[in-house]
């Protein structure tokens, strides 16, 4: 029998200011996530820049955050829409995917142009989380509102200078996404499956591709965000759970993460100078935490 792994608490690295927490009415996305309860942020989709800077997108109210190395936050995008991920591009544009707009470029900190909503016969249902691949190749998620009732959620990919393509439709609610380091393996969260799924970056011409579970989890509502490091380690942010996972690149458990607070586990991300270093975000009281994980 396989040992458990190190259970570990994270520990508060920052927390949403009172001045940038919402206090009015919410939002029509925050009133279908949340009915009849307040929402202050949803905070989703942590990601590093080269300046170690983290950035968060908060989906109800259309905003986007950058929190400093110490902590300070600033708002550098507020559009209407619902960004539910934004990332900067490999020429350096801030491209995010709306959930009510689909694939848009923030151009300005309240302005957007939108590149695609859809394939012609087939419009976006609600895009979900994003990454880019080292070759620039944009993956993205199209969850809508499916489920294991409707299993019909969907992964793009946008190759540099290529045609966006449909790579999978069968997915109970596709939600976070990631790349293996050199990019040969992509990792889907079923979120309603309660799984991460797997398939090669190399697809087939024509067609899609052989897609197998990589991990099964328990509790919570499922897999949310996903992030990987320089060492192929996998992080996985467990919706509903209070708690994040860490596995190898065999999908072995290295580590269970607990947050002190906050049951909305939301996102994850590894720090860009320590592999080792795990940032979780929970939405539930818009904070982020921290811990390292054991590397033996």
């Amino acid at each position: 029998m396989m040992r458990p792994p190190p259970l570990i608490t994270a520990t508060s690295f920052a927390r949403l200011p009172d001045a940038l927490r919402h206090t009015g009415e919410p939002s029509p996305w925050a009133k279908l996530t949340r009915p009849g309860q307040p929402m202050h942020s949803f905070l989703e989709a942590a990601f590093f820049d080269e300046a170690s800077n983290l950035w968060l997108s908060d989906v109800p109210y259309g905003r986007v955050f950058r929190v400093s190395p110490n902590g300070a936050w600033e708002v550098m995008h507020q559009i209407d829409g619902e960004p539910h991920a934004m990332r900067i591009a490999p020429d350096g544009r801030h491209i995010a995917v709306d959930y009510s707009h689909g694939l848009i470029d923030l151009t300005d900190k309240a302005s957007f142009e939108v590149l695609s909503t859809g394939l012609p016969d087939q419009p976006f249902m609600g895009l979900s989380d994003m990454t880019y691949a080292p070759d620039g190749t944009l993956w993205f998620t199209d969850s809508g509102r499916t489920s294991l009732s409707d299993s019909t959620g969907r992964v793009y990919c946008l190759p540099k200078d290529g045609e966006l393509r449909l790579v999978c439709d069968c997915v109970p609610y596709s939600n976070g996404i990631c790349v293996s380091p050199a990019g040969a393996w992509v990792y889907v969260a079923a979120t309603r499956a309660n799984q991460v799924w797997r398939f090669s970056s190399k697809l087939p011409e024509t067609g899609m591709p052989m897609v197998g579970t990589f991990l099964n989890l328990s509790g919570g509502l499922g897999p949310d965000g996903l992030a990987t490091n320089d060492m192929g380690w996998l992080a996985v942010a467990q919706a509903q759970a209070g708690r994040a996972y860490v596995f190898d690149a065999l999908g072995l458990a290295l580590a269970e993460v607990l947050l002190p607070e906050g049951l909305w586990t939301t996102s994850v991300t590894f720090h860009p100078d320590n592999p080792t270093k795990l940032y979780i975000i929970d939405a539930q009281f818009g904070a982020i935490f921290t811990c390292d994980i054991p590397f033996q």
